[in-house]
């Protein structure tokens, strides 16, 4: 209903010479209303309902009060679903009157003419992420939290993914799922120019080897839109009010303790109240349209594109290979070699391979941890480090174990005497007992003492 506001305005233009046809382009209202106020010379005053008959009355008021104090863009019917879990029996309109007449309309006029953009069954996919770091910090999470939105633009069944990086893994599992979800692939996904997935060289964009690798996985065309034109990818984007003003704004109520709680209650919600409901472009329910649609998607290929995060390390001296500032460990026999390090998205492990053989698997630990040792790989090293040096060869023995000889005595005094010299002579030879040469038989002379061969002398 046109304001006083509105009235004054509409009478200035009129005033001014524009025709009741201009004006009602302007305002947007239809020109017989133009014409009907500008005779009665003003908008019909308000209708006033007792208290005693309102729908929304003072209990009700309060709650809605409550409600928008909390969150004061809180969507009409996200504030309906709570109101109706308490037992409020009016309707989505009378709510609605209310809340305008509480905080106006959220959403303005369009300022800009757009031209829907019509695809075909199975033709054509859009996806994009969205910063929901708002939420998280509210919800005192550590960290960050994004939204993958996907949504398939004949039927308009969408998928919201929240992941706490926007990463090129975690982008490519967003979709890998999302694929999974419909059983099916379309024929084009289309995005904007996403740093994660390829590199804008003007106004030419050059897809990374990893997301065309993903594309020739799956048999999908990847498509990204061209500068400045965000409103080629609108079914996509239009989606994401609903996310932050009415899923995440419910969820705030009753925050989620994870993203995996979160993720479930995501799925549970679209369900109900988005792929259930008529859609305002079509009339028609995404559910029944997805029906239509599904039997004309792509196959889904026999195996699933590994997502997981890829890359090589070197096996230095020590059997460690270092990823994300933590050291983990490897199989002795592997130093020196080149190793491939695989962090899956959706699980907390590190696997390592070497030769393709799966040859650790390690629990994800905190950037700056100390280093992840596997009891196996300590064992092995350690075993190998002391054969080199030998020390394996010298065991110590145990002094504890040595058995100590008993002396058996007998019983007594064992103190020996100092022996007496006299008793043995003298040592070695006196001049006196020699006094000088002697001829002997043969003809020699020898001397009294020339020398003892105990003492080692000679003639």
């Amino acid at each position: 209903m046109m304001t006083q506001e509105e009235f004054m305005e509409v009478q200035v233009l009129r005033s001014a010479g524009w025709s009741i046809r201009q004006i009602a382009e302007h305002v947007g209202y239809h020109p017989a209303t133009i014409s009907s106020w500008l005779k009665a010379g003003g908008p019909p005053a308000t209708r006033s309902t007792p208290v005693e008959v309102q729908i929304v009355d003072e209990r009700w008021r309060e709650r809605i009060a409550g409600l928008l104090a909390h969150n004061g863009a809180l969507q009409a019917t996200s504030i309906m679903r709570v109101l109706d879990a308490e037992g409020f029996d009016g309707s989505y309109s009378s709510l609605t009157r209310y809340l305008r007449s509480v905080r106006g309309t959220l959403r303005g006029r369009a300022s800009t003419v757009a031209m829907p953009i019509d695809t075909g069954p199975g033709e054509e996919f859009q996806f994009d992420w969205s910063d929901c770091n708002h939420w998280a910090r509210r919800w005192g999470w550590d960290h960050d939290l994004h939204c993958l939105g996907t949504v398939l633009c004949w039927c308009r069944r969408k998928r919201w993914w929240f992941a706490p990086s926007i990463d090129q893994p975690h982008t490519l599992e967003g979709l890998a799922g999302w694929f999974d979800s419909l059983d099916g692939v379309p024929t084009v996904g289309r995005t904007d120019r996403m740093g994660q997935l390829g590199q804008s060289r003007g106004r030419s964009f050059r897809w990374h080897p990893p997301a065309l690798e993903f594309a020739r996985h799956y048999g999908v065309a990847l498509k990204v839109c061209a500068a400045g034109d965000a409103a080629r990818k609108g079914k996509v984007e239009r989606p994401f009010r609903d996310l932050k003003a009415g899923f995440l704004a419910e969820m705030d109520l009753d925050p989620p303790a994870g993203i995996v709680e979160l993720n479930s209650r995501a799925q549970r919600w679209l369900a109900a109240h988005a792929h259930a409901v008529v859609h305002r472009t079509t009339k028609v329910t995404p559910d029944e349209r997805f029906r239509v649609e599904q039997p004309l998607l792509g196959r889904l290929p026999r195996v699933r594109f590994d997502t997981a995060r890829r890359e090589p390390r070197r096996v230095g001296r020590f059997p460690l290979i270092e990823w994300d500032a933590v050291f983990y460990s490897v199989p002795p026999e592997t130093v020196g070699a080149l190793v491939e390090v695989r962090q899956p998205v959706v699980e907390r492990i590190v696997e390592v391979r070497h030769a393709g053989v799966l040859v650790a698997v390690h629990r994800l630990a905190a950037a700056g941890s100390e280093p992840q040792w596997l009891p196996e790989h300590r064992a092995a090293g350690e075993a190998i480090a002391l054969g080199r040096h030998g020390r394996h060869l010298r065991p110590v023995p145990d002094v504890a174990a040595v058995a100590v000889p008993a002396l058996e005595l007998g019983d007594g005094d064992y103190d020996v005497e100092e022996p007496d010299l006299a008793l043995f002579g003298s040592i070695g030879p006196h001049p006196d007992d020699y006094p000088g040469p002697e001829r002997r038989s043969d003809g020699h002379t020898e001397a009294g003492f020339s020398g003892c061969e105990c003492f080692g002398g000679g003639r």
